[in-house]
């Protein structure tokens, strides 16, 4: 959610994606990202009144979110802002997550570390202590090409942080405002390119890393036995390197989700 900004409109998108979880054979989770952004005319600490004491009260007693999201970004909401509002979710069983040190470097790692955030997204200003704090704790440090290319950020320290030990999630980011664009082979290719992973670092940030992010390793990510059959076929290729070397084109044939052969993809 996060578009809405009042509880009828973000109650309404959530219970939409409540919907789409009977609707849908993909496994999907809800993150309610009230804390998005302030709205315009209110005053910026009753606007936090209201997540925490009338949304996040109606969002736990209807089991639409599985998370709860907060943008900790200069002129949104500050370190002490989304460590007020993911404490109060972890309340109500919401699990935390962290737009952070996207457009700056504002404190979001350490929020979301000290609240036990499963994950913590965009990271181009991270530093060595972000770093550091990562090593040591359960949170998944997580990329989002699409919004940094669509933005023309600078690129996150991703290499910086692998080669320190860090492991790194990838995902798309698919949304209106900044990365209108769920295309996955274009995000790992833009990963291998310009932050100079490797194919193998990339697609393990794009699939099991990923599947840590929502809490689903046990069952997704990798092809195992056990694990859910949701895997895809690509046409002929030499390896999987050619996945992210070929960007822009969809290689992709065989979509199986749950065991199940879906529509083809269109090309």
């Amino acid at each position: 959610s996060g578009y809405g900004l009042s509880l009828e409109s973000e109650l309404k998108m959530l219970r939409a994606v409540k919907k789409l979880k009977t609707l849908s054979p993909l496994t999907i989770k809800a993150t309610f990202l009230g804390a998005h952004a302030v709205p315009s005319g209110m005053a910026k600490e009753k606007y936090i009144s209201s997540i925490i004491n009338e949304m996040l009260p109606q969002i736990s007693e209807k089991k639409l979110a599985d998370y709860c999201d907060a943008f900790c970004e200069k002129n949104y909401f500050s370190k002490e802002d989304t460590i007020k509002i993911l404490s109060s979710a972890k309340k109500y069983g919401l699990k935390g997550k962290v737009h952070a040190e996207q457009l700056s470097h504002s404190g979001g790692i350490e929020a979301g570390i000290e609240c036990g955030a499963i994950s913590v997204d965009h990271l181009e200003f991270v530093n060595d202590n972000d770093i550091s704090l990562l090593k040591k704790s359960e949170t998944m440090p997580t990329l989002l090409p699409g919004a940094q290319y669509f933005l023309g950020l600078q690129n996150p320290p991703a290499r910086k942080m692998i080669d320190a030990g860090l492991p790194l999630a990838i995902a798309s980011d698919y949304n209106p405002g900044s990365s209108p664009s769920g295309n996955m082979n274009f995000m790992i290719s833009h990963a291998c390119i310009h932050y100079k992973l490797t194919p193998e670092e990339a697609i393990n940030a794009a699939t099991i890393n990923s599947a840590y992010a929502m809490d689903l390793s046990a069952t997704h990510g990798s092809i195992a036995v056990g694990k859910q059959a949701n895997v895809f076929i690509t046409k002929e290729i030499p390896d999987y390197s050619f996945i992210p070397y070929s960007f822009a084109n969809n290689l992709i044939e065989t979509v199986i989700i749950n065991g199940k052969i879906q529509k083809p993809i269109a090309q």
